[in-house]
């Protein structure tokens, strides 16, 4: 069969490094399975347009890998040409990219590795939020100019310590960005989700729920962005929902970019009502060179921690997500049952509720 992989060129830094599974260059590490099965793979970072390798392969492939840090966008339209394709593997967490309800009614599955990233991911949360608290980065680009002013980088310097922290999405990303907040001594940490956490798992993270996203919002001084993207997501934090957000609170989001409305969240920072935004996702991927949130800048002329989407492609999430790729595909090669946590589209039905109450 064929099978087609849209991964991300890695250039010098993949041939110098082979633990760069999820480039290019490296493959995800499994061609010479494969291949050894007679079996045809195809490989490439081509995948916009109709002379896309993307969109010449895509018709007569039985399976489509793909990942979310270079995502091939799998569009009803494309669905109904790809006649042969069975099985959509996402190496990484997030299958956004794929029209899942055209996979539902075209009988594709969607299986993504699940977990494998979620520490990574969680740890880039942390990050984030405390070089936006502690104004890290003017801080650093004032060394790089030569510059020594203590005062203009420590009058927007706080400490986590005290604040009110919180999570649209209390999954296993953000349950584990609880988890990593709990030494700092945070005032409360909160969470908004359809789905209560487990009282034992609330209670062992003391975090409190609040079911309205409004007075959630309101209510931190950090807000990060843990969900899936669908359907009900989509611009959730738009200028509204901004607007109730308390004046001079930092936002993360390592989740997916269009989760964030990106005008109204580079109109909010240029107002001073963020103090502060950081991520690694983008609503376009990858981002065009005058895409707003790269140069997105508080009243201070900071406040800004954007950086390319990899969060969860650190060296060790890709080889749980390559390794992870593998299983997915020999299963399904030899007619073995999935890992249920890694199915989000099983034959003619959704799996999971991550992408929505359906």
């Amino acid at each position: 069969m064929k099978i087609l992989a849209i991964l991300y060129k890695g250039g010098n830094a993949a041939t110098s490094e082979p633990r760069l599974l999820g480039t290019v260059e490296n493959q995800l590490g499994i061609r010479k399975w494969l291949e050894s099965q007679g079996h045809e793979y195809i490989v490439s970072d081509s995948k916009e347009g109709a002379d896309s390798d993307f969109q010449k392969h895509i018709v007569d492939a039985e399976i489509l890998i793909t990942t979310p840090f270079h995502p091939g966008y799998l569009t009803g339209d494309l669905v109904a040409k790809a006649k042969k394709l069975k099985l959509c593997v996402t190496a990484g967490v997030g299958s956004d990219h794929i029209d899942l309800n055209a996979a539902v009614k075209n009988g594709i599955q969607v299986l993504e590795v699940s977990g494998s990233n979620v520490v990574s991911v969680a740890e880039h949360v942390v990050m984030s939020i405390l070089l936006l608290v502690r104004n890290f980065v003017p801080a650093h680009e004032m060394i790089e100019r030569g510059d020594w002013m203590v005062s203009d980088i420590a009058r927007n310097a706080f400490d986590l310590e005290g604040k009110v922290v919180g999570t649209i999405g209390a999954g296993r990303i953000g349950y584990r960005v609880l988890q990593r907040l709990m030494p700092f001594d945070c005032k409360e940490l909160l969470y908004f989700d359809y789905a209560p956490l487990p009282e034992a798992a609330a209670k062992a993270v003391n975090a409190r729920r609040v079911e309205d996203l409004k007075d959630f919002v309101s209510q931190c001084d950090v807000i990060t962005v843990n969900c899936p993207l669908h359907e009900g997501t989509l611009g959730l934090v738009n200028a509204d929902l901004l607007k109730h957000f308390k004046k001079g609170a930092w936002l993360v989001n390592t989740a997916r970019g269009a989760i964030c409305d990106k005008d109204a969240v580079a109109a909010a920072l240029a107002s001073g009502h963020l103090n502060g935004y950081a991520g690694d996702v983008w609503n376009v991927q990858p981002a065009p060179k005058d895409h707003v949130l790269r140069t997105a800048k508080n009243t201070l002329g900071g406040g800004n921690g954007m950086v390319p989407h990899y969060s969860g492609t650190t060296l060790d999430a890709q080889a749980r997500y390559a390794s992870g790729t593998k299983s997915i595909i020999e299963n399904y090669l030899s007619g073995k049952a999935q890992e249920p946590q890694n199915i989000i589209v099983g034959i003619g039905k959704f799996e999971t509720k991550a992408y929505g109450q359906r």
